[in-house]
């Protein structure tokens, strides 16, 4: 839940942290949400070191008067260092800071200069990331000198608020602080000394509040530094619940001991994958464990501390957004850490169960506007596609399962906007129509959301099929061909008539809308806004109609007049700026080549998007991380492997090593892929000796050069894969090699 981390005044701070040095400190707090879009959330309960003031009155306390540069290093970047549970920066001022945590509790470690006769720390109660606090209040131990407090703030991408509580105290290192020399509230920039409660109700959001502390020096012999441990415990139940936490899980404020848990946990989790590097760039190492580290960050643990209902369940937050996480970042949680995938699904449910619907998007216990569909329901499927022979050993029901997707597909909430669908709408058109307003939410991307309708459906199909509920599979999976109501056969891309069939907008009586097909690409002549806003009525969320990525793409290859047409299409979205790599609709593209026998395509293309798209340098990542979507998916290009959720389907590529391997803690098993012929990684991605000839699992010749089942990972399997310089690769030589679609037969339980 604590993600503890330094605060800039960069307007580029979604996580609090900027890597511009540029831009100063302005605090370093305890929640953050890691990679989001939208709103900037959480940035709750900033720490300040103060090395100097005149006096404690004149203080700087606020966020602006208090911002101090960091050092820089001689190449310009700021004196900054991460790793696995460990931050620490350098401020100009000469203070040291060090950050740890463990799961609802944070440590600081501040290292004053010797020069510094009154060391104080600010504790900033109202600063969110929105300054969008009401209700604050705070309350110090004038003997302590421990900080209590809590305000309301905003829930960034929703329209929910959500109160949050702190609770810190403080030791020094290597001396004892008998009492605090001096404590107070502030409010605005004016700190009142030797106050110690305040309470105000707010009628706006930019009064600021909280508490300055100051401290005896460690010794008066000059050259001795002052080190000082803050310990913040963090609660969205009480301000008591917050000391709990922090007292129960740092009782003795051992920053070295809690760092060194943190370090071997995170040692445990990213071992699970093992790679050969040899032949093998650093930066390519350095890219798949920092990719995989970050699709660890959200959704968040925060059982104990839901203020909405009681439950004995896991409690799970910062869903940010599952529109973005669910076609690559749960499906790698299904090969290498399945227990904390089923505590996160078991959290799933439960919140279906208390408000009607599986979440889509939640931060600060508070649920996010969606995106697409109802999208925590390929999450869930995901999970018990998998693991439906093992989901009571993993403690959850398949009834509640099975129960928290027909409510999704079949039961329309009063605010759809934030949590299931616009479902009797779906069911009585068989797509969304744009010209209904119905009650519950805004009247827009109405194809982007019947594309993500009929994926969901298609996922609910596959859950029905492995209950043998029959009628129910049918059902689903008749509605997840529901994309094809949306289908105009007839649009062409502009001065491209050999584009031919769309997604297009569709009116209820059955006549077609027009959407530009260039709209919310580079080549939309009118620089439309694909995000989402009530007043977009052209249909589409975060793509444009040539961007699609449906579960038939069988059917697709049908509708856009065979392989060879197909084919052209996907080159034309490359060469002509359509993929959008930083947009997750596009995540399946590179690899949609496998289903026109085209392999060796699939390889390049994947492969010039990593060394178009990806670096180890500050700004690596092609837009935002999408809470770990864009981790995820390096991580699988990076594998060799592209999911399809909710289905026992990888589609396969090369690694980019001799030879990689999942370890699964759950089974016991162990999966490894071996890259017969491996001549290392082209720089740019084109050409080598990367395209996959044949495949053999566990010593046999395997059926498909394009895809995998899931039963090489349940049983854990040797896959070698014999690589070559030819592009021309096919998948196989029979029908089954290519990868299934809906239309094509997609049965989960591998008949």
């Amino acid at each position: 839940m604590v993600k503890v981390g330094l605060d800039t005044n960069s307007p580029e701070n979604q996580a609090g942290y900027d890597g511009d040095a540029s831009y100063d400190a302005t605090g370093f707090s305890q929640l953050h949400d890691s990679g989001t879009g939208g709103g900037a959330s959480l940035s709750n309960f900033k720490l300040m070191p103060l090395a100097e003031c005149y006096s404690f009155e004149e203080c700087p306390v606020a966020i602006y008067s208090r911002s101090t540069p960091r050092k820089t290093r001689s190449n310009g970047s700021p004196d900054d260092f991460g790793s696995p549970g460990y931050f620490a920066s350098n401020l100009s001022t000469d203070i040291r800071v060090e950050l740890t945590a463990s799961r609802r509790t944070a440590l600081h470690r501040y290292t004053f200069p010797a020069s510094s006769r009154k060391p104080r720390i600010v504790i900033d109660i109202t600063n969110d990331a929105l300054k969008s606090n009401t209700d604050p209040v705070v309350k110090i131990d004038p003997v302590s000198g421990r900080v209590t407090g809590g305000a309301s703030f905003a829930a960034s991408f929703g329209p929910g608020r959500y109160r949050a509580y702190t609770c810190v105290d403080f030791k020094g290192q290597g001396y004892n602080i008998p009492a605090v020399s001096e404590y107070g509230v502030y409010l605005g920039d004016h700190p009142e000394k030797y106050s110690t409660t305040f309470t105000q109700l707010y009628s706006g959001f930019r009064s600021e509040m909280g508490a300055l502390v100051g401290f005896p020096p460690s010794s008066n012999v000059t050259h001795q530094p002052t080190i000082i441990l803050a310990r913040v415990g963090v609660s969205f139940i009480s301000s008591e619940q917050a000391c709990y936490n922090a007292e129960s899980e740092i009782p003795d404020f051992d920053f070295d001991g809690t760092w060194e848990k943190s370090r071997t946990a995170w040692n445990e989790l990213l071992g699970r994958v093992q790679i050969d590097t040899r032949g093998v760039d650093d930066d390519t190492v350095k890219l798949l464990y920092s990719s995989l580290y970050r699709t660890h960050i959200v959704p968040a643990d925060y059982t104990g501390e839901n203020p909405n209902w009681n439950s004995t369940e896991p409690y799970y937050d910062s869903f940010y957004c599952n529109w973005d996480t669910y076609r690559t970042l749960y499906p790698l949680m299904s090969l290498h850490d399945p227990v904390e995938f089923a505590r996160i699904v078991r959290g799933m449910i439960n919140v279906q169960q208390h408000e009607g619907w599986l979440p889509e998007g939640r931060s600060g216990t508070q649920p996010l506007y969606i995106q697409g569909g109802s999208n925590g329901d390929p999450i869930v499927a995901e999970f018990f596609v998998k693991y439906h022979e093992h989901a009571e050993a993993l403690n959850v029901s398949a009834d509640a399962l099975y129960s928290s997707l027909v409510a999704d597909a079949e039961n329309e909430p009063v605010d759809w906007d934030v949590r299931g669908r616009q479902a009797e709408t779906w069911k009585k058109y068989n797509y969304i129509p744009s010209d209904v307003n119905a009650p519950g939410g805004a009247n827009t991307k109405q194809v982007s959301r019947t594309l993500e309708y009929a994926f969901d459906d298609f996922t609910v199909a596959q859950v029905a099929n492995i209950l043998n509920k029959t009628n129910d599979f049918i059902k689903y999976s008749r509605r997840a061909s529901n994309f094809l109501n949306v289908w105009n056969p007839h649009l062409s891309l502009p001065g491209r008539p050999d584009i031919k069939g769309m997604v297009q907008p569709r009116l209820a009586n059955g006549t077609w809308a027009y959407t530009d097909p260039r709209h919310c690409s580079p080549n939309d002549p009118d620089h439309a806004t694909c995000y989402l806003d009530a007043i977009n009525k052209d249909g589409f969320y975060e793509s444009s109609p040539m961007v699609y990525v449906p579960q038939d793409t069988a059917k697709l290859i049908e509708l856009q007049g065979g392989t060879d047409a197909f084919i052209k299409r996907l080159d034309l979205l490359f060469q002509e700026g359509y993929f959008d790599v930083a947009n997750e609709p596009s995540q399946q593209i590179p690899f949609m080549y496998h289903y026109a026998n085209r392999p060796g395509l699939s390889t390049q293309k994947s492969r010039e998007i990593i060394a178009e798209y990806y670096t180890t340098a500050v700004s690596g990542l092609p837009g935002n991380d999408d809470s770990g979507a864009m981790g995820s998916y390096a991580v699988f290009y990076l594998a060799g492997m592209y999911p399809l959720p909710a289905t026992r389907q990888f589609l396969l590529s090369s690694p980019y090593f001799p030879k990689i391997s999942f370890f699964n803690p759950f089974l016991n098993t162990t999966t490894t892929f071996k890259t017969n012929g491996f001549k290392g990684n082209p720089e740019n991605g084109t050409g080598g000796k990367v395209f996959v000839e044949s495949v053999k699992i566990d010593g046999k010749p395997w059926k498909s050069n394009c895809y995998l089942d899931w039963d090489v990972f349940l049983q854990g399997s040797t896959i070698e894969l014999e690589l070559t310089d030819d592009i021309h690769v096919t998948c196989g030589n029979t029908p089954d090699a290519l990868p299934p679609s809906l239309s094509t037969g997609v049965i989960t339980i591998g008949q």
